[in-house]
């Protein structure tokens, strides 16, 4: 597995600040509201999510709300500590629209005398297998690949599964100190021939955050232009937009066509197991991501690249 952050609906830009890491830099944090313990309680998505973690790990109906919050009906999170002290919390990140559990944070469930990253790799392992299978399901079938991150500030483990034949990771978790992070992205294999990684960077490196977004065969057909003509006009310092319009395509078009991909492939993955919690329409889901999609092709790369 190459070491990558993948992204798409039910990966969004939106991270949350208690996430192992933040935001990709080319997404800017949007607005979020808090909301109550009553609010999420009689919130659809937010009781869903409760019922979901009370089920899965049952001492977690002790534990106290401490933060709880949407953004823009994009997204609602909550988070969760246990009383007296401990700092063991868990905190969840639903997508607001289809329900779906996009990331779960588990932090300080290890004794601090040893901590996560002081266990085996087989039982960092365990440990993360125990937090799918409880919050999402089954994985036996998934492929598995660990490795090491290129974390200079603390060590940091990658851990991604797949389902057989798909070149993307349907599960990705970061283990770093005594944090599981880990997020439920789909993984849908996509073609091979318009798959193209980094189309943009930061700080001289690859963000990879966009390449779920851009690598979309309708979108390329719109432009008429590959994956690779695409990156390198990206690589000048134009933005998507700017790219569409030289080809009098319109930024609605552009919107249309990426937001509908994302939507079919949220909607396939729900056939795959993360059925919605309530009767979600394409229109609703549409409105849901286009702010995201709208960010990845509004931005422009920090510099043109030197020849």
């Amino acid at each position: 597995m190459k070491k990558r952050f993948i992204s798409g609906i039910v990966a969004t830009a939106i991270l949350i600040p208690t996430a192992a890491f933040a935001a990709p830099p080319l997404i800017e944090i949007l607005t979020r509201t808090s909301m109550t313990t009553e609010q999420i309680k009689s919130d659809e998505v937010g009781n869903a999510a409760l019922e979901k973690l009370y089920s899965a790990f049952p001492e977690t109906k002790s534990f106290e709300m401490v933060n709880a919050s949407t953004v823009q009906d994009v997204q609602t999170s909550i988070m969760l500590r246990e009383k007296g002290g401990t700092g063991k919390t868990i905190t969840l990140h639903m997508n607001s629209v289809s329900g779906t559990i996009e990331h779960v944070i588990q932090e300080n469930w290890e004794p601090k005398g040893k901590p996560l990253m002081a266990l085996t790799d087989q039982e960092i392992k365990a440990k993360v297998d125990d937090l799918i299978n409880r919050m999402y399901g089954p994985i036996e079938d998934y492929e598995f690949a660990m490795e090491s991150m290129d974390n200079p500030d603390q060590k940091t483990w990658m851990l991604n599964y797949s389902k057989k034949g798909a070149s993307e990771p349907f599960y990705q978790v970061f283990v770093h100190g005594n944090t599981i992070s880990a997020s439920r992205i789909g993984g849908e294999a996509a073609p091979s021939n318009a798959e193209v990684e980094g189309f943009f960077t930061t700080n001289g490196k690859p963000d990879y955050f966009a390449d779920a977004f851009l690598n979309d065969a309708k979108l390329f057909a719109l432009l008429g232009m590959s994956a690779t003509v695409l990156k390198e006009e990206l690589a000048k310092g134009n933005s998507v937009v700017e790219v569409a319009a030289s080809k009098n395509v319109s930024k609605q078009q552009v919107i249309d066509v990426i937001a509908q991909t994302q939507v079919d492939a949220q909607i396939q993955g729900e056939h795959h197991g993360d059925a919605p919690t309530g009767k979600t329409s394409n229109e609703q889901m549409l409105k849901a991501v286009e702010p995201k999609v709208l960010h990845v092709i509004e931005h422009k790369n920090e510099a043109p690249m030197k020849k």
